[in-house]
């Protein structure tokens, strides 16, 4: 039995890789999970065993720089101390900047870093790390940023998919009569997509019967609320659950930002959709994110600067009206997935490990 962390933290893109890892690892070793105080509102305390360790974002304020050098050092020391307490053997990071100082700490007693990225794109932080991990885990063996140097270091992997969600797949779902559009604003909450589309879902209600769930953040859903009710559009407003598959199966389609975690789990569930990526995302990694799957019939993709006045009347009436359009996105996703194996995924990390 080894003694294990997963650093992770910030955003769910990063916090539900480093939950089915835990899931995956849990069985055969001691696991602990290092997280910031945004990622720890993403997991359940009495799950999992968590240790916070807080970095403050970056700032190119010079005033502020001096204030953060002296706090990414205290992290680093409180990492060190912690890996030593607990006795850790190895370190996965699923990314982000809070992941750095753990990482650095691990580097500094010599211990085993494994990096993971879902992303179609490096993020900035793993690019930092490569050169001290042993292997950085991936989805693709073309993931771009990846330096020719550092390919051997790519252990690719199908993705990784929440067990529950990965059971829930084969519960039948109940019909309904109605279309189902599911917007997806992501962990953090797409403000944007809060008005981007009110005139055409006001359209399409007057000539459809849809229904909308639609997600948002927490400071956003008394005007949405309000918006939908002074409609008359049936709807049900929510911010970030961890339970965003039930909603995911109960959906005809779907309009989303593309993170990683979001886009597989739509696939995996077979549920259509326009992905919308977010502008000012590192590396324009959303749009990559969704590009791959767009490549392979599994959905659409336009860029937020591209939606134009009653483009999304249009797409909705068109796939109201032409059923198949529908049906053979999920058929393609039904054969993408068809052989996807969570023993088997789970299997191929513990053996890296």
């Amino acid at each position: 039995m080894k003694k294990i962390v997963i650093s992770t933290g910030g955003t769910g893109g990063h916090v539900i890789p480093a939950q089915v890892l835990y899931d995956y690892l849990s069985d055969k070793n001691k696991i602990f999970i290092c997280t910031d105080k945004r990622g720890i509102t993403y997991l359940n305390k009495k799950k999992y065993k968590i240790k916070q360790i807080d970095l403050p974002k970056f700032s190119r304020n010079i005033l502020l720089f001096i204030p953060f050098i002296i706090s990414f050092a205290l992290s680093v020391l409180k990492s060190y101390l912690f890996l030593i307490n607990k006795k850790i053997e190895i370190l996965i990071s699923t990314g982000g900047y809070m992941s750095v100082p753990i990482c650095l700490a691990a580097r500094m007693l010599n211990l085993k870093i494994f990096l993971f990225e879902p992303n179609m794109v490096i993020g900035r932080s793993n690019l930092l790390l490569l050169n001290y991990c042993d292997k950085i885990i991936t989805y693709n063996k073309k993931i771009k940023n990846l330096p020719k140097k550092m390919i051997y270091k790519n252990f690719v992997i199908k993705p990784l998919i929440r067990k529950n969600i990965f059971l829930s797949k084969y519960r039948v779902k109940k019909k309904s009569k109605l279309f189902t559009i599911l917007i997806i604003g992501g962990s953090q909450g797409a403000k944007k997509f809060d008005t981007l589309f009110n005139k055409d879902l006001i359209k399409l209600s007057k000539k459809y019967k849809i229904k909308i769930f639609h997600q948002t953040s927490k400071n956003n859903l008394k005007d949405l609320k309000n918006f939908y009710l002074s409609k008359n559009i049936n709807f049900r407003v929510f911010s970030y659950v961890k339970d965003l598959h039930k909603f995911i199966k109960k959906s005809d389609f779907a309009i989303t930002r593309s993170g990683a975690s979001t886009i597989n789990e739509l696939v995996f569930l077979g549920t259509p959709f326009l992905a919308i990526p977010y502008p000012f995302a590192k590396d324009d990694h959303q749009f990559y994110n969704a590009k791959y799957y767009v490549k392979k019939n599994l959905g659409w993709l336009i860029r937020e600067t591209n939606v134009k006045k009653n483009f999304l009347y249009k797409f909705v009436t068109n796939l109201i009206k032409n059923k198949k359009i529908i049906f053979q996105k999920k058929k393609n996703m039904y054969i993408f997935h068809k052989k996807y194996d969570w023993v088997k995924n789970s299997n191929q990390i513990n053996n890296l490990i």
